[in-house]
């Protein structure tokens, strides 16, 4: 495991910037117009903030990992305790390309279990978020599917 990965959603990211710059002591490592991440050694976090979503506060849980090897191994486990997830391959997300195993707890807190690939130039957008730009499953454990706004 390399990192713990939280994504907030927020209203005024120059404010939430101001905030996390004191909390983490350090500036983002990845500043564009509408995401910010910090990507902190100690305690290690990969720490990002989005705007441009219908609701604010916490848009999912994660892990980042160094292979994709590393996400089978959390999906075979969550997949042998019967824990339905979603795999995503090759997802173009909050600047990245990365290979992702989503699942969601018992309270409906989604979790992104994900290796990243490569940086693009775009927030997202690809067949998986419908063109959106965000990232997030298409079903939920108790078969209520979503409709995008992660």
């Amino acid at each position: 495991m390399k990192r713990l990965h939280i994504h907030i959603s927020v209203d005024d990211l120059n404010a939430s910037r101001a905030f996390y710059t004191a909390l983490f002591g350090m500036e983002p490592t990845t500043v564009k117009s509408d995401y910010l991440q910090w990507l902190v050694d100690d305690p290690a976090v990969n720490f990002a903030l989005s705007t441009g979503r219908a609701k604010t506060g916490l848009n999912h849980l994660g892990l980042q990992f160094d292979s994709d090897e590393a996400v089978a191994t959390v999906q075979a486990r969550l997949e042998a305790a019967g824990i339905r997830g979603e795999e995503q391959e090759q997802a173009q997300c909050c600047y990245a390309r990365s290979n992702k195993y989503w699942a969601e707890d018992p309270q409906g807190v989604i979790w992104e279990q994900y290796h990243t690939t490569g940086q693009i130039e775009l927030f997202g957008g690809d067949a998986f978020t419908g063109g959106a730009g965000c990232c997030e499953p298409t079903f939920s454990a108790n078969g209520m599917w979503r409709t995008g706004g992660c």
